[in-house]
């Protein structure tokens, strides 16, 4: 299966380094040229333009950072969709909005998927991040082998849109944790607390989860950078908001993350590096959360191998 891959940015760069390395034919395209001749010089033919793509390719990926973007490409490809062909959007997205453009690939003879990924930059950069596909289980079954190598835990999750509502959901929760983890640390520091001690305890603890022994350690280090930024977890939060206003739940957890976040783009930037939601607690107290021995980024101790999809039990 011959592939584009158009948007080579934090995520997408990662995705398509793992196509290459484990020897797709593969055709680039990004704004920044810098980019598609990074992806050349390791084995990718430049795609020139998304139009082409679609025309020369069995199955082209976007991974673009808004909604609008994926839109604006999607209809510049959509005169070469026919029979055969296959969009996959990687982007973090409004499932309204992947249903409304899937529906218009679908229409001209495709197939339509929304495969956002979760597990971090680290980990797409070595293949074992997990993918979620939504879409018809005979399309799932024709882009498996492709998504097996970009990630080492597949789920189908049904019809097309259904992966883009877990997405956010799951990104929401992540949000609640980095909050929730920034004023624990906090709340350790003042109260006297040796921070290394403390990130263990709750690393052994109940409270634990995946941010904190991930986000957890280059908050700690000072670094705090994970390659995300404060203004994509403002878009992913009112994504999840949309999903919970269209499905008509009242929610009180997620509009404080999404005032708590808007501070802090007011406070420091929308392209701050989203851990640093804790210097408005640090600001506050006048307080420094770091601590000596932790790494300054985040690295995917896993071995990289073949990935497999996840069964539901029923």
């Amino acid at each position: 299966m011959k592939v584009g891959f158009i948007g080579l940015g934090n995520v997408g760069g990662k995705l398509s380094g793992s196509l290459l390395r484990n020897g797709v034919e593969l055709m680039v395209h990004d704004l920044n040229p810098e980019f598609v001749s990074a992806k050349v010089a390791a084995g990718a033919v430049a795609g020139g333009s998304a139009r082409a793509m679609m025309r020369d390719c069995d199955a082209v990926i976007t991974c673009l950072p808004s909604p609008a973007a994926s839109a604006a490409v999607l209809a510049e490809m959509l005169p070469e969709v026919r029979a055969g062909k296959i969009w996959m959007e990687m982007s973090t997205t409004d499932e309204a909005e992947v249903k409304r453009i899937g529906a218009e690939v679908i229409a001209a003879g495709g197939a339509a998927v929304d495969c956002p990924v979760s597990g971090g930059c680290h980990r797409a950069d070595t293949g074992n991040i997990s993918i979620f596909a939504g879409c018809e289980r005979e399309t799932f079954e024709r882009i498996l082998p492709l998504l097996t190598i970009m990630g080492r835990r597949v789920l189908h999750t049904g019809a097309l849109g259904s992966a883009s509502v877990l997405k956010v959901l799951t990104n929401f929760l992540a949000t609640a944790n980095l909050v929730s983890v920034a004023e624990a640390l906090t709340v350790a520091k003042g109260a006297g607390m040796d921070l290394g001690v403390a990130y263990e305890a709750m690393a052994i603890s109940s409270g634990t989860s995946f941010v904190h022994e991930t986000e957890g350690q280059v908050i700690l280090n000072g670094s705090r950078d994970i390659s995300f930024t404060m203004d994509l977890v403002a878009k992913d939060i009112g994504l999840f908001q949309e999903v919970a206003d269209r499905a008509g739940v009242p929610l009180e957890l997620n509009p404080l993350l999404i005032n708590i976040f808007q501070d802090g783009i007011s406070r420091f930037g929308p392209r701050e590096l989203s851990p640093n939601i804790i210097k408005r607690l640090e600001e506050a107290t006048g307080l420094d959360v770091t601590a000596p021995g932790f790494p300054a980024e985040m690295v995917d101790d896993e071995p990289e191998e073949r990935g497999a999809e996840v069964i539901v039990k029923r």
